[in-house]
């Protein structure tokens, strides 16, 4: 015989069975909740620790020990993987040399330029500004350069120190394993030396041009005067009609204005000590205390308080000049502000 319905409590809200009568003379069970009366602030305790299942958040001791040990199994798995992908991919690339190079490679076959001092800010981009009167002004663009121009003048702080390093000419390239060293305080590169602050105080900058490395390219050269192209500027065509055969293999470097106004603003320019890169800097191979040849192009009077537009550019056969604001290639430009 059935006793009437009856509930057990715990002390932690629970359910409870009740027993009843259905229609047809047989018994039901229906469960119900015990009404959770805890304070917030017990119900988190019991969350954080619950003494009498000893559950920390929510978990047994046995339950967090076996989460610890498949999470240590899993990740220690994970890492073993990984370091065995790492070594097989670190087995296809070699330190010396690129595995694509030239056309095969991303960078392709086509080098950019690059310019020092640049700006610090990024808001300013490619705008090279200072006041001449200004010493600090003067200071942050020169310190720069020394920064930039550091390896040049110590060769101890390259890779090998320097013992690579040979003095080369057109008739003298880098022997074996030896690579080209690139002199700049020599009476060659005129005022834009550290001794004259690279003429910042005078009003009229220098300002340093490189070739972007690629590894293994080769500059097709214009070295015959009468394959000169036609869109080379006429004071440069002119400079290579008066250099002797042996001094022409360079990649030649201009630099103007990019519209006419800037053109009417920028001034006398000279670019220091030749205005190109000598052929015996390339190939470039990745060998220790190699340095990419540089020139400075010197502003002689350069408007001031106006900003001038400047373009420069490269000259060889496989040199491809493209002029884009999204996609320059060939050349560099930048923006010349004097006060």
């Amino acid at each position: 015989m059935l006793s009437a319905p009856t509930a057990h409590m715990n002390k932690t809200p629970s359910t409870v069975s009740v027993a009843g009568k259905n229609g047809i003379g047989g018994y039901t069970w229906e469960y119900a909740t015990v009404p959770d009366n805890r304070s917030n602030w017990e119900k988190f305790k019991t969350t954080i620790w619950n003494p009498e299942t000893h559950q920390f958040l929510g978990r047994t001791g046995k339950s967090w020990g076996g989460i610890f040990i498949f999470y240590v199994i899993f990740y220690g798995a994970l890492a073993v993987f990984f370091a065995i992908c790492m070594k097989f991919l670190m087995m296809t690339i070699d330190d010396h040399y690129p595995k694509w190079q030239l056309d095969s490679s991303i960078i392709g076959t086509n080098p950019g330029m690059g310019y020092r001092p640049m700006a610090v800010e990024i808001e300013k981009g490619s705008l090279i500004w200072y006041s001449a009167s200004n010493s600090s002004n003067v200071d942050t663009w020169v310190h720069s350069l020394n920064n930039f121009l550091d390896p040049y003048n110590n060769s101890r702080i390259l890779p090998g120190a320097g013992q690579n390093q040979q003095i080369c000419d057109f008739d003298r390239p880098p022997a074996p394993g030896k690579v080209c060293a690139v002199e700049i305080n020599s009476k060659a590169w005129g005022p834009c030396t550290f001794h004259t602050n690279y003429s910042f105080p005078q009003a009229s900058p220098c300002i340093f041009l490189k070739l972007n490395r690629i590894y293994g390219w080769q500059p097709e050269l214009y070295n015959d005067v009468k394959s000169l192209p036609s869109d080379m500027p006429e004071d440069l065509k002119k400079h290579i009609n008066n250099t002797d055969k042996k001094h022409r293999n360079m990649v030649w470097v201009s630099c103007s204005g990019e519209a006419p106004n800037d053109r009417e603003n920028i001034g006398e320019i000279e670019i220091y000590p030749r205005p190109g890169f000598p052929s015996y800097y390339y190939p470039y191979q990745n060998i220790k205390g190699y340095l990419s040849p540089i020139v400075a192009v010197h502003f002689k009077r350069p408007k001031l308080h106006i900003l001038i537009n400047v373009e420069c550019r490269a000259w060889a056969k496989n040199i491809f000049y493209k002029r884009s604001l999204q996609n320059r290639e060939g050349s560099v430009h930048f923006e010349l502000l004097v006060d």
